[in-house]
């Protein structure tokens, strides 16, 4: 493994906000740790890089434990959310910044910024003024700086955090095709689910400074491991229910489940796609209180009677009820999760 934490923990006033991790990075392998705020996850980050001392537990990098190695001989780069760049440099020279350091000549220095600045889409920039770049451009920059001194592990910080959603969803999808073709090791942290699903080999899901769950991004969403996996990922349809066989005893009736479900006492998961509506004189009777466009499809929010959980359904656009409709619900064992 490139990159393992063996038991790493971080107290601030007695209390743990990292709490005993063990995580492992492979060689080439993209990571992206999500969670709410507080759950740990920059705190991780920052641990790894070595600007925050370890409480009690290792950092091992290529094997060899790097607890109490400073943050500059630890071979990682670090790009931060707010870029950090150096105001008073041109574009060139904030990427030359870790060659330099690296004692890299002049001739050298130059081709290997131009051939960063290519790769991150900025071509012929150099010489540009940082403070006429917008927030893409300084977001490449930071990028192409962070790149420079080669870093076996490159750290992101909520790397897109500060750019609008259409560049955000641009960028992201361009680092994974960079990445891939540099080989890149990669171990990044965002609260954002999308950023995190489209760019990472695997997910690692934070709460309370441990790891709540950790798969592939299809894992992750397929099969939540608990309630709070479920709700932070945002699905809101979770109830407790009793399992037996293949039906659950819910707060929305009897639900159908799939064969070789969890038994006994559990969380249950039931997707907007599995809420099926259907005329208002079948199945579980519920009043539309409002309508969401997402793009692809509208979600519904519903009410049933008598204090049930309220549900949320995912329709086509054509054909979502109106707000205040009266509709039937009936379920999809298929959109249906037992949550361990």
């Amino acid at each position: 493994m490139l990159l393992s934490l063996d038991a790493a923990t971080v107290r601030f006033g007695g209390r743990a906000v990292l709490d005993a991790v063990d995580l492992d990075v492979a060689e080439h392998e993209v990571v992206c740790v999500l969670g709410p705020s507080g759950s740990g996850k920059s705190t991780l980050l920052r641990a790894v890089a070595g600007l925050q001392p370890l409480s009690g537990g290792r950092i091992l990098l290529d094997g060899r434990d790097r607890t109490g190695v400073p943050a500059h001989k630890r071979g990682v780069g670090l790009m931060f959310q707010d870029h950090q760049l150096f105001p008073q440099r041109d574009v060139g020279a904030n990427v030359a910044f870790g060659p330099r350091v690296r004692g890299v000549g002049k001739g050298e220095r130059d081709a290997e910024v131009a051939q960063l600045l290519e790769l991150v889409g900025l071509p012929g920039a150099a010489r540009r003024a940082v403070a006429s770049l917008s927030g893409g451009e300084q977001q490449r920059v930071a990028l192409a700086r962070a790149l420079a001194p080669r870093p076996r592990l490159l750290m992101l910080d909520e790397p897109l955090g500060q750019l609008d959603r259409s560049l955000r969803e641009r960028l992201v999808v361009e680092l994974r095709e960079m990445f891939g073709r540099l080989g890149t090791t990669v171990l990044a942290v965002t609260h954002d689910q999308g950023e995190a699903f489209a760019l990472a080999d695997r997910v690692v899901v934070m709460r309370d400074g441990r790891i709540a769950q950790t798969g592939t991004p299809l894992e992750v969403w397929q099969r939540p491991a608990d309630a709070f996996v479920a709700r932070f990922l945002g699905f809101d349809n979770v109830a407790e229910a009793t399992v037996a066989g293949t039906a659950a005893d819910s707060p929305w009736g009897k639900l159908p489940v799939p064969e070789g479900s969890p038994q006994g006492a559990r969380s249950v998961l039931v997707r907007p796609a599995g809420v099926r509506l259907v005329a208002a004189d079948a199945g579980l009777p519920c009043t539309v209180t409002a309508r969401t466009f997402k793009g692809t499809h509208v979600a519904v929010h519903l009410r049933p009677g008598d204090g049930q959980p309220r549900l949320e359904a995912a329709c086509g656009l054509r054909e979502a009820p109106e707000v205040g409709d009266a509709v039937g619900v009936e379920f999809d064992a298929a959109e249906i999760v037992v949550l361990d």
